[in-house]
């Protein structure tokens, strides 16, 4: 048994996952390929098997965005508010007065293409923000996943460009993408991006081929255990969530990785120009740094400080680590992941990515994110 699938094996006795695949490559193919434990009841998990990929629909939906960049219809640096009218005049939620009320300003300064990219927008999310959590339940808001519209109706929690908090910037980003072509981000997606890199698994939609291979949700109990629950994103949504609403495999996944090491191809298909792969890959919002994600509903997710004791910065949809990570991957590598905890990384400098899933709530589950750095270090070390 190789010490890859020895890793995953022991991490499905142990409990610490009911299944879990991986897959890594370069920039000439993949690697490796290992999966442990069941998709389902007496099905087995695999490379191929269809999970929620949650979050990592951003760097998807950022692809569509910056080739409407490179096309002239989007720009990364002028009020957003001249494609999405909605976001033409943001209010800022400072608080709540002595009688509950929230306390809303104008913006000091308007909303561009790339703060909604990298955070800095002033968006949240009310799995990490308490302020926009209680806006959201006295205001009937539904949460993300419920794809609805109204969901985008949140005030930001700081002026855009003054601090990076992770929030649905890229919902909105998938919202620009869909003015400015007049379709569907689904079939934006579909046809510039999925279709040209392979990843014929990947949609909004869970069609018949890939429910046959999708895996269950499952929650992690506060005794450790693991009990499947019922989860499906929207079939029929409002809006296509550009922030987090595509299902996927993880060998789908390593392509769209692949992609980003041969700087913007794969396979003779060109998605993005070398020059907007590099402008996606820089630090875009230093000298601000990410900050800890300090969870407002642990039932979604743990507190998550990736690398706590280094700078973080975050390129057009990326986190990037500021200096090496031992055994692992280089200084500048991207990476991030989705609340189900699936998880990937790319490294330029040292010609890697790797690819994590599994169904499993809460997000940044510690056991899950020991297998993803075990698995890392065990890539390098071949």
């Amino acid at each position: 048994m190789s010490a890859l699938k020895r890793l995953l094996e022991e991490a499905v006795a142990s409990g610490a996952v009911r299944g879990v695949a991986v897959t890594a490559g370069d920039a000439a193919g993949t690697l490796v390929e290992a999966a442990a434990g069941e998709r389902a009841p007496g099905a087995a998990m695999a490379a191929d098997t269809v999970c929620w990929i949650a979050s990592m629909t951003k760097a998807v939906t950022t692809t569509a965005a910056l080739q409407q960049v490179e096309k002239g219809r989007l720009a990364l640096d002028t009020p957003i508010g001249a494609v999405l009218p909605d976001l033409a005049k943001p209010l800022v939620l400072e608080g709540y007065s002595p009688g509950g009320e929230p306390v809303l300003r104008p913006a000091r300064r308007p909303i561009t293409l790339r703060h909604l990219l990298t955070h800095t927008s002033g968006f949240s999310y009310n799995t990490w923000n308490a302020n926009i959590d209680r806006y959201m339940a006295a205001n009937d808001i539904p949460g993300t996943g419920s794809c609805r519209l109204k969901t985008l109706t949140t005030p930001l929690v700081f002026d855009p460009g003054d601090a990076w908090e992770y929030g649905i910037g890229i919902d909105w980003a998938g919202r620009a993408v869909e003015a400015v072509t007049g379709r569907r981000l689904r079939e934006v997606l579909a046809d510039e991006v999925l279709g040209p890199l392979g990843m014929g698994d990947t949609g909004f939609r869970i069609g018949q081929p890939q429910r046959a291979r999708l895996a269950f949700m499952n929650r992690r109990s506060a005794d450790g255990g693991i009990t499947p629950i019922p989860f499906e994103m929207p079939q029929e949504p409002e809006f296509d969530m550009g922030g987090g609403g595509l299902y996927g495999t993880a060998r789908d996944y390593l392509r769209f990785c692949r992609m980003w090491l041969n700087r913007g191809a794969l396979d003779g298909a060109r998605v993005l120009s070398e020059a907007m792969v590099a402008e996606a890959m820089r630090d875009s919002i230093s000298p601000l740094a990410v900050r800890p994600m300090v969870t407002a509903q642990p039932g979604r997710s743990h507190d998550l400080d990736l690398f706590p004791d280094m700078r973080k910065g975050w390129g057009l949809s990326f986190l990037i680590n500021e200096q090496d990570v031992p055994g692992g991957r280089a200084a500048g590598s991207m990476a991030w992941a989705g609340l189900a905890n699936t998880y990937y990384w790319i490294d330029p400098g040292r010609g890697r990515a790797g690819v994590l899933t599994t169904q499993l709530m809460p997000f940044a589950d510690p056991r899950v994110l020991e297998i993803f750095a075990g698995f890392e270090r065990l890539v390098y070390a071949a």
